[in-house]
């Protein structure tokens, strides 16, 4: 069959996530020429869309090129577009987007910092948040309390918590000494919570919590609190391979004058928190593996 699935084009053209689309198409409020759609329904270029009535402009895999950027979450931040609270949201300080829109893939909480990573591409944030991706997220972590050998063993075999069985794949020490210690903990998911829920269940506290890498995405040493850098189309690459999605070949065509605003616009990022908090630097940093990204691009 010619065309791609309608809820994918739909959210590579930035009207809602994957998800949001599926559930727009069950409730009847996307038409393809005139005929109301049904999940499943393959649109192409010559087909004319509309959502609540009005026209969409789409965007088809031909013609967009996949991009993929890497932010650093502060404190206080909240993972939504909208927050009817006015907090600051991770979407406020994003480069902006001419068509599409910044799709995050997971999510962290407001007292969580470290790596989130934006993707204008759906079918990546889709399969990279599926659970059969098995994707792993690493952690690092600083508990108050007495932490146990017989505590990390309890941690990655297994702990019963309110919404079922959760454990760490891997559980390390990092550093630190007194009441305070930092620890590098690995999860196979993104339950809410659910790295703080797990130490707690053992008696300690967590007082800090930062992720540092997701799958094969590391959180560089240039990347500061607060400010993000795009992925070059090599470490984008990578990435999709992850989730088996054929390499990008679509030409990013920039002209030297909009490629020398981005790296302004880079460059004049401000810094708005200091993290001290499970530095991955250093002599004691755990060497990233063969099939890594993060390394600063310069295009």
């Amino acid at each position: 069959m010619s065309g791609e699935k309608i809820q994918k084009v739909l959210a590579r053209s930035g009207i809602g996530s994957r998800r949001e689309m599926e559930r727009w198409i069950e409730a009847g409020r996307i038409t393809v020429n005139g005929q109301v759609a049904s999940l499943g329904d393959r649109v192409a270029e010559s087909d004319q869309v509309t959502v609540d009535g009005k026209p969409a402009k789409l965007i088809f895999a031909s013609e967009s090129p996949r991009r993929v950027l890497i932010y650093n979450k502060p404190l206080d931040e909240v993972c939504t577009r909208h927050d009817p609270e006015g907090r600051p949201t991770v979407f406020d300080r994003l480069p902006p987007l001419k068509e599409g829109r910044w799709i995050v893939i997971g999510r962290l909480d407001i007292n969580t910092t470290g790596l989130l990573i934006f993707t204008t591409d759906g079918e990546l944030a889709n399969r990279l948040m599926h659970p059969s991706a098995q994707i792993d997220r690493e952690y690092a972590v600083r508990v108050l309390g007495e932490v146990t050998d017989d505590m990390l063993e309890r941690l990655q075999q297994g702990v019963l918590l309110d919404d079922g069985m959760a454990r760490f794949t891997d559980v390390r020490f990092f550093n630190g000494e007194g009441a305070n210690k930092w620890y590098h903990c690995v999860l196979m998911e993104g339950r809410n919570r659910e790295v703080r829920r797990l130490w707690e269940s053992q008696g300690v506290q967590v007082n800090r919590l930062k992720r540092v890498r997701f799958g094969p995405v590391f959180l560089p040493s240039d990347v500061k609190v607060g400010t993000w850098r795009e992925l070059g189309r090599k470490e984008c690459n990578i990435l999709a391979a992850e989730v088996d999605l054929p390499a990008d070949t679509v030409a990013v065509n920039k002209t030297p004058a909009q490629l020398e605003v981005e790296e302004r616009r880079f460059r004049r990022q401000k810094v708005r928190q200091h993290a001290t908090d499970g530095k991955t630097e250093g002599k004691n940093a755990k060497k990233p593996r063969g099939r890594s990204v993060g390394k600063r691009h310069i295009r």
